[in-house]
Formats: C-alpha cells, sequence, structure tokens
C-alpha cells in the first residue's frame, strides 16, 4: 500500500473543523479533478456512501466511497468501496503553545488537521474507465497516480483557508511512502 499524509495547523475550534470536513459533497469546491459529490445514502456518520465524479484528461470516472468511522470531533474514516483498494481517514487534533490548552498566545483555537491516503495503484482494474483507443490503462495510472499528492495538498490548502476565513499561505507538512508519488 502507498501512504500519503498532508497535514497543517488550522486556527478554528476541533469540532468546527470536524463538521467542515464532514460535509464530503463540498469536497468538490477545492479539487482540480473532482466535479461533483453526491450523497448516496446516510447523514455523514458511519454507512454514508458518496458518489465522487472525477474528471482528468479525457477520463471521467465516479468512485464510490463508504464513512467507516467516525470518532468526533478527532476522525472520519472512508474507504473506497469499487475499483481499488484505498481509505485514509481525516484526523483533527487540539494544539496548543505548551500546555495543551489548544488555543495559541492570542486565545485562537488551534488544531492540526491531516488528511491520510492508502491506496494499492496495482488492484485498480482496467474494465473500469472507457479509454480512447491507443492508451493503456498502465499509462493512465502512471500518469494519475502522482497527482494524487498535488490534489491532497490542495485540498487541505483550501480547506483551512475557508475555515479560516482567510487568504494566509497555509505551511503543508507532507509526508509521502511511495515511489509513485
Amino acid at each position: 500500500m502507498d501512504e500519503l499524509v498532508v497535514s497543517t495547523e488550522v486556527y478554528a475550534a476541533p469540532e468546527e473543523v470536524y463538521e467542515f470536513l464532514l460535509d464530503f459533497p463540498g469536497y468538490a469546491r477545492y479539487s482540480k479533478y473532482l466535479d461533483d459529490v453526491a450523497t448516496i445514502e446516510g447523514d455523514g456518520g458511519p454507512g454514508t456512501r458518496y458518489a465522487l465524479r472525477f474528471a482528468w484528461w479525457k477520463i471521467t470516472y465516479t468512485a464510490h466511497s463508504r464513512v467507516t468511522g467516525v470518532d468526533p470531533p478527532e476522525r472520519i474514516d472512508w474507504e473506497i468501496t469499487k475499483d481499488i483498494d484505498a481509505g485514509g481517514c481525516w484526523r483533527v487534533t487540539p494544539r496548543g503553545p505548551d500546555d495543551g490548552s489548544g488555543t495559541d498566545a492570542a486565545d485562537s483555537p488551534v488544531c492540526e488537521v491531516a488528511l491520510e491516503v492508502q491506496f494499492d495503484p496495482g488492484s485498480a482494474s482496467p474494465d473500469t474507465l472507457d479509454l480512447p483507443r491507443l492508451v493503456s490503462f498502465d499509462w493512465v495510472v502512471k500518469k494519475a497516480v502522482p497527482l494524487i499528492r498535488t490534489e491532497a495538498e490542495r485540498v487541505v490548502e483550501r480547506a483551512v483557508r475557508d475555515l479560516e476565513d482567510s487568504t494566509r499561505d497555509v505551511a503543508l507538512d507532507v509526508y509521502v511512502d511511495s515511489e509513485r508519488i
């Protein structure tokens, strides 16, 4: 499994961040390639299912995901339910200067938000895409997998800006356990 973790600080209360991240349909506002997220079933809690419509190059694809667990206000777990072995979570961790209070010097709440993604590109099924003639599935995977990192970074950065209602530069910490991304 390949792994990617993108994290940063956000100046908002953990409960506010958690509720914001629970709005999966809102993610389409942050991604270059995610056109739409439709709720198939549920209210955001465990068992909620979504259809995520992606478009890249000459390819469109609808992934299906499911929320597998929640631990308010600290964690939302999800998985892709067809065509590829993938999943991950959003983690929200209160932070403080050094006193564990979860506030900065100006008494603004601070927490760390992290998007964790694990996936196995080798588990992707070539039967899932209607590819143009002479385009191989392996070529598509080779080109698309590196986009996962830039998209994860974009989603976290834009979500933080909306949460804070600001345009500050968001410093991201990125961990990658893969040669492909």
